[in-house]
């Protein structure tokens, strides 16, 4: 479950008045939930026998198959990562120091439906796996793509002062750029870094 939950993209969603990232797969055999508010990451797996046992204490009324509960389960949890959740599902959380509880209210069969994601804080290598390197990969790529175009850009400017060097002139005025200044750049991106992390 874990590896097929690396092939998930984060999702941003609002809970409340909180905001998180999660990301969450199923399977016919259980589940696995990660959930992070970007200063704690907590997690939840469980398998067909833990979510069985939990659908008996939350749903007394209900008498569906594992399976199809996890389908349902699913069915609730994928529109709320794509920021669509359903007009009949609610979802609230609580906040432990032992972890973090996902709480769903919704209706199967006509029926009142509830469940309960119990997250406890991830480990350390789940936290690296699946939020860390993916990040510092991605700004490790976004790097040598910002190196790229400032290459590109002041071998444009080189090109274009050969240009006005040999006569030429602007057909239109309003085409006319500013030579590219990369340290000026560089401050006035980490200035609007800091701002944006205040």
């Amino acid at each position: 479950l874990e590896s097929s939950l690396l092939t998930q993209p984060w999702a941003s969603v609002r809970l409340g008045e909180s905001a998180f990232l999660a990301k969450v797969c199923f399977r016919d055999t259980g589940y696995i939930l990660l959930i992070s508010d970007l200063s704690c990451v907590w997690y939840e797996s469980a398998d067909a026998e833990a979510v069985g046992q939990r659908s008996k204490e939350l749903n007394k009324r209900l008498t569906v198959h594992v399976s199809s509960f996890l389908n349902h389960l699913c069915s609730l949890m994928c529109p709320l990562l794509a920021g669509q959740p359903g007009a009949t599902t609610a979802f609230s959380c609580h906040r432990s120091p032992s972890g973090l509880r996902l709480h769903v209210k919704s209706e199967l069969s006509g029926l009142p439906f509830y469940w309960d994601f119990h997250c406890c804080p991830a480990p350390l290598d789940m936290v690296s796996r699946h939020l860390v390197r993916p990040l510092i990969q991605m700004n490790l790529a976004l790097q040598c793509q910002v190196q790229e175009l400032i290459s590109l850009l002041l071998q444009k400017d080189a090109e274009i002062e050969d240009y006005r060097e040999s006569g030429a002139t602007l057909s239109r005025d309003r085409l006319r750029t500013e030579p590219f200044r990369e340290e000026a750049f560089q401050q006035d991106f980490v200035a609007e870094v800091r701002n944006g992390a205040r």
